[in-house]
């Protein structure tokens, strides 16, 4: 079932030192670059998941790996411009494929790409409770895999099947203590608040039962209804059965009641939907709200490279057929402005709750912050929707709340270039 190519002989047997001889010590020359690698597949689509995914069968998932390991090979040219930071291994349910699959892909990496010290490296891999056993941890943890994120959603049983789940709150207990067990100790859980039917307490129980287990990272997110999902059939405006959705007091308020029930318990809020215990913050996440550079790498997989966009093809047989000829994977490429990147770089930084740097802001575009956007700050603060922290801009209570409107200010008109 598992595709040994003769260029990794032996890679199920690789530990992460033996696999990784470029494992050197970081090279300030070079720029930080954070990799994210797509596994497209899952055991069943969720009712609400609008993500690039889909059950597939083995012999789809060999083609897949197959190419996508050949992506990551061609890249040995870029290889040599970055310093990796992070890696992170999403999807669809990556721990779903075979370990090995994993394994295969983590060692191209190693040896294509210039890799931080080993205690530097953040390395996520994206499961779900339900495709979990002792053997694939390990795995994983012998790949130089240390950060978990296991998408719970909730810890109600009756509202894991209403959101299609493949799992039970027992079963997910279940996981996680195992992977506690085999030595991982940086573990994100998931969890989606406002569901149908959802009350405030109903969330609270939720919330405390994921806070009992003591995770490392918490992300909470509220429920929205995506397009072409079941979701919305069920529940989109105008849908009969979308007065079932929680009111927009009673999600303002489960927001409110998250962020004091976690703050209790020693969780920080350094993003608008995450939480963290003290140096447990997302790396990889954190690197996108910074806007330092990243290769995405898999089907539909979007990068950010210098000053350009790039976003994968998104067909799977296409994506395989891309690959195998040799031809370009790339299906769009918007080149930033000047003026696109600081937008960026405004309402990107202010989702993190210290917000953003004045004086990064000028080491990276050249001008000061008061030159670009000096009466749109100055308007902000009168309206008491951000403040400044010595050199820090972030957004207030208020701010977060109209966090869309305040991010909207920070356009700016291409012809100012």
């Amino acid at each position: 079932m598992i595709n040994k190519e003769p260029a990794v002989k032996g890679i199920s047997e690789l530990s992460y030192e033996k696999s990784n001889p470029r494992m050197v010590e970081h090279d300030r020359t070079k720029k930080d670059l954070g990799i994210y690698i797509h596994i497209p597949f899952c055991e069943r689509k969720c009712n609400y998941c609008d993500f690039l995914s889909a059950p597939a069968d083995d012999t789809v998932k060999e083609k897949y790996v197959s190419a996508l390991r050949n992506e990551i090979r061609s890249y040995q040219g870029l290889a040599n411009q970055y310093n990796v930071r992070t890696i992170y291994i999403g999807g669809g349910t990556p721990s779903s494929i075979h370990e090995d699959y994993i394994t295969s892909i983590l060692s191209d990496l190693y040896h294509i790409f210039e890799i931080k010290k080993k205690e530097e490296l953040e390395i996520t891999i994206e499961a779900n409770p339900g495709t979990l056993t002792k053997h694939k941890l390990l795995s994983y943890k012998d790949a130089g895999i240390n950060r978990l994120s296991i998408g719970l959603q909730s810890a109600n049983n009756e509202e894991l099947k209403l959101l299609g789940r493949i799992h039970t709150f027992e079963e997910f207990v279940a996981n996680y203590n195992l992977a506690r067990k085999v030595g991982f100790d940086n573990i994100n859980i998931d969890v989606i608040s406002s569901l149908p039917n959802q009350t405030e307490q109903a969330y609270l129980d939720s919330l405390m039962k994921v806070v009992a287990l003591n995770p490392e990272h918490i992300s909470s997110y509220s429920l929205i209804i995506e397009e072409g999902t079941l979701f919305e059939k069920f529940y989109g405006e105008g849908s009969e059965h979308s007065k079932e959705l929680p009111s927009e007091d009673v999600d303002r308020t489960i927001y409110e009641d998250t962020k004091t029930v976690l703050k209790e318990y020693g969780y920080e809020r350094y993003e608008i939907s995450n939480y963290a215990k003290v140096g447990f913050e997302s790396k990889h996440n954190s690197s996108y709200w910074t806007r330092t550079e990243y290769l995405g790498i898999g089907l539909g997989a979007s990068s950010l490279i210098g000053d350009a966009r790039y976003h994968n093809e998104n067909n799977l047989n296409q994506y395989i057929d891309c690959v195998s000829n040799q031809e370009s994977l790339r299906r769009e490429e918007e080149k930033l402005s000047g003026n696109n990147q600081m937008e960026e770089f405004m309402f990107l930084g202010l989702r993190m709750c210290r917000g953003i740097s004045k004086k990064r802001f000028c080491e990276v575009f050249e001008k000061d912050i008061q030159e670009v956007y000096g009466s749109i700050l100055t308007k902000l603060l009168d309206e008491k929707l951000i403040m400044e922290q010595e050199d820090y801009i972030c957004l207030t209570e208020r701010g977060l709340d109209l966090s869309n409107y305040v991010f909207s200010e920070f356009l700016l008109d291409e012809e100012s270039e």
